[in-house]
């Protein structure tokens, strides 16, 4: 797989931060990336950091930041992290793309 996302919740009932961690598992390095995802449940995202963040209806858009647009090839990393509010379940995103590319959730 093209990369790998490690996505780790610190939930609380009626909201939650959540710790995203992408790996690059190519042999090139990214230069500026898009991470996109969708909600299952009704989250929306309140703040971010490290990133920035779009949200319409489920459908989540991350860009990197100015300063952690390059991840190294072969298993480098750039985090971002995020606070949402959500009622209900708070399912984690099933399918993440970066750059477009299927990425593995762990």
């Amino acid at each position: 797989m093209p990369c790998t996302v490690t996505y780790k919740t610190n939930d609380w009932g009626s909201g939650f931060t959540a710790d995203v961690t992408i790996a690059n598992g190519t042999s090139s390095a990214l230069n500026g990336w898009t991470l996109v995802f969708d909600f299952a449940g009704n989250q929306k995202i309140t703040n971010a950091w490290n990133g920035t963040a779009t949200q319409s209806g489920t459908r989540v858009t991350v860009q990197n930041a100015s300063w952690n647009g390059a991840i190294p090839a072969n298993g480098g990393t750039a985090s971002f992290g995020f606070q949402a509010s959500y009622s209900g379940s708070n399912a984690a995103p099933g399918m993440f793309t970066l750059n477009g590319a299927p990425c593995v959730r762990r």
